[in-house]
């Protein structure tokens, strides 16, 4: 039998996570249609780079987020049953689509914690068992950095006009690639050339590197980016106001702090 290391270098196990987000791709300048059609030749690549590649591809929506593909599925049913596997992954993501907007009608609001939750999903195929069950910021954080361990690298590729300062700090902690294509629709060759590579080739390419990366932190209490802000220090959760004791561990603050804003010269 011969060394699985003989194909440990190059065999890739990609989890690719969808924003299905309706109120972005209302007004994106690509068609979530077009962008999908991107993706499955995307997923289509990666296989074909390497038969013992196992792509994931999970969908996130306002409500939910489930899994829509699955390559080992479609080995186990064969080469022929390719195609039927790829548009059996369009209906589900057509009828994932429909359902979370019933459901977000029907609560009226948007479930938090989605970004730990798809995070955590994501990690599980990787073997790593998160608690995503304390507060969505901690969660997050915690998925970013039991990824950076791992060596589990978190890819962005950013459809929209703005750039994310969560995805670029996610990117940068793993040692990720960074990327806001120019023109979308060339938007395959950008998956191809930059995220279809594999750990190892990676080490031998130029990749987008990510420059001007916002590390402000975001507050516990309403989650904005904040520039100075108060620390608990037992959990060392962040606030942007002074609170008489900490949300998230329950310790009591009996110090009184100035306003952060009466001072502008002072750094905390």
């Amino acid at each position: 039998m011969a060394s699985s290391k003989l194909y440990s270098d190059d065999v890739s196990l990609a989890v690719v996570v969808v924003d299905t987000n309706p109120l972005f791709w209302a007004t994106a300048a690509l068609p979530f249609a077009d962008f999908f059609a991107h993706l499955i030749h995307f997923v289509n690549s990666l296989l074909l780079l390497n038969h013992l590649n196992h792509v994931v591809v999970i969908t996130a929506g306002l409500s939910s987020c489930t899994y829509i593909f699955d390559s080992s599925d479609a080995s186990a049913s064969g080469a022929a049953d390719v195609a039927a596997t790829f548009a059996k992954a369009s209906r589900k993501m057509d009828e994932f689509i429909a359902e979370d907007a019933r459901a977000t009608t029907s609560n009226g609001s948007v479930a938090d914690g989605n970004a730990a939750s798809l995070l955590s999903g994501a990690l599980g195929f990787f073997g790593l068992v998160l608690d995503i069950r304390n507060l969505g910021y901690v969660a997050v954080m915690n998925s970013i950095f039991s990824a950076q361990r791992s060596m589990v690298p978190i890819d962005s590729c950013i459809v929209g006009t703005q750039d994310s300062a969560f995805l670029q700090q996610a990117s940068y902690i793993t040692g990720g690639v960074y990327l806001k294509p120019q023109e979308l629709n060339g938007l395959f060759q950008y998956l191809a050339a930059v995220f279809a590579t594999d750990l190892h080739s990676r080490t031998f390419l130029r990749l987008p590197k990510t420059l001007g990366v916002d590390f402000r932190a975001s507050c516990f209490c309403h989650k904005k980016t904040i520039d100075m802000g108060y620390v608990c220090s037992v959990c060392l959760s962040i606030f942007c106001k002074y609170h008489k004791n900490c949300s998230t561990c329950g310790s009591e603050f009996n110090r009184v702090m100035p306003d952060l804003n009466s001072v502008p010269d002072q750094r905390q």
